[in-house]
């Protein structure tokens, strides 16, 4: 037998809180004062309005504890956590499968906050990625720009299936049934126009190449009554309205972001990253990555890696992990975008969507995309160069060369050790010199 010590505590002086809409418990734990080695604890509740936070931070001050951990709860950590870190306390927000409910422990609030609070004093809680308050603003702006584009896709479809419920198949015809000729069409029809000569002449561009089939596609316009008409009407005035808040929370983002011109131009660099993109990328990581120790932390965070919960052997396909959403979505159309390119990125998409198809090709690609982005960013001034698209099929052919040649030379007797030659250098002249 030997004898054994506890181990030191990660913190002094600490405040587990277990945050609800309107209310919230707080359990401080500081040293004892009759016994230095054992701690003393109490609990408290608070509301979750500015005076009941601040009367939570003078009784912190009064037991001079510096740091409060809370779980991230839906959207009701926010407004705590702010409040506390302006008054300069460390706030750091756990992730719930850090802390989550034990068997036989009992799930009440006053016994998570205590139970929070015996993690963190033990350092068993790390801290989850927090925007800082400028980046939190321009947050709100992508992600209601991102959820108006939801919407205004929503209501298009809608649209869609009004004129397939009135038997036009006028999507069937024109590439874009918003564009400038299906615009066009449906506000004819809107206005009481259904003959389909009449209609198919309104086309455009590359639609006039199609106006036979146009015809035949509209010649159900007798179906489309008045009450087709009205509905019609508000789904494109809707659609209208959309396009004119995501223009103006578009002009918002853009003068917020314009003192992150840089790292925007090295975001558009990337295969299949426009500008839409590289915009909301930024808002959701700020363009500090140091706070992501590797590209791979990065890809982790926003939840293109492979779920892992097993030690053992995994059976059957393992899921993509859960993380930012919208960070995942952004990936997840680059994706797509990458895969139509003749880039290092396109083969990297076509590779795996052939075998395992095009849901894990995105996973796949949106974690190399996250690590270059992550390794452009950490470099200022840094652009994209791309591999090209034969680097997959030139990397697995020097490697069946290199193990072709080795084992030749192993059946031969020969112990062979690999190293890369040093690159010729060049003098003043031009010669090369003889390493």
């Amino acid at each position: 037998m030997e004898e054994v010590t506890d181990e030191p505590l990660y913190r002094d002086r600490v405040c587990g809180i277990d945050i609800g809409k309107a209310g919230m418990v707080a359990t401080i734990r500081v040293p004892s004062d009759k016994d230095p080695a054992r701690r003393a604890s109490e609990t408290r509740s608070f509301g979750t309005t500015k005076r009941e936070v601040l009367a939570l931070a003078d009784w912190l001050r009064c037991w001079q504890v510096p740091a409060v951990v809370m779980e991230a709860t839906g959207d009701y950590w926010k407004g705590p956590f702010y409040r506390l870190e302006a008054e300069g306390f460390e706030c750091v927000l756990a992730d719930a499968k850090q802390v989550k409910n034990l068997p036989g422990r009992p799930k009440r609030d006053p016994s998570d906050s205590r139970w929070l609070a015996a993690c963190f004093e033990r350092g068993a809680v790390t801290s989850c990625f927090v925007a800082t308050p400028e980046f939190r603003l321009i947050r709100e702006h992508t992600r209601y720009r991102r959820d108006l584009t939801a919407e205004r896709t929503r209501e298009k479809q809608r649209a869609e299936k009004l004129l397939e419920s009135a038997a036009i198949k006028l999507s069937s015809v024109v590439t874009d049934l918003h564009g400038v000729t299906g615009r066009d069409i449906m506000d004819h029809l809107i206005a009481g126009e259904r003959n389909p000569k009449v209609l198919a002449q309104l086309a455009r561009a590359r639609a006039r190449r199609k106006i036979a089939e146009l015809e035949a596609a509209l010649e159900g316009a007798e179906f489309f009554t008045g009450h087709h008409a009205a509905l019609l009407k508000a789904m494109l005035a809707r659609i209208d309205r959309l396009n004119a808040d995501i223009d103006q929370v578009s002009q918002v983002t853009e003068e917020l972001l314009a003192p992150y011109e840089e790292q925007l131009q090295q975001a558009e660099s990337m295969p299949g990253w426009g500008r839409r993109a590289a915009q909301d990328a930024i808002a959701e990581t700020g363009p500090d990555m140091t706070r992501f120790p590797t590209g791979a932390h990065l890809a982790s965070w926003a939840g293109r890696t492979p779920l892992d919960n097993q030690s053992g052997n995994r059976r059957g396909k393992a899921k993509s992990k859960k993380g930012n959403r919208y960070l995942a979505g952004i990936t997840g159309e680059t994706a797509i975008a990458a895969g139509r390119t003749q880039t290092r990125e396109g083969a990297r998409y076509r590779r795996p969507a052939r075998r395992r198809g095009k849901a894990k090709a995105q996973v796949a690609v949106g974690n190399t995309q996250l690590k270059v982005y992550h390794k452009l960013l950490s470099n200022p001034g840094m652009r994209y160069e791309d591999l090209g698209p034969d680097y997959y099929e030139t990397k697995t052919a020097i490697r069946r060369q290199v193990a072709h040649h080795v084992g030749k030379l192993g059946a031969l007797g020969f112990e062979v050790t690999l190293c890369r030659a040093p690159e010729p250098t060049t003098d003043t002249s031009g010669d090369p010199q003889a390493a």
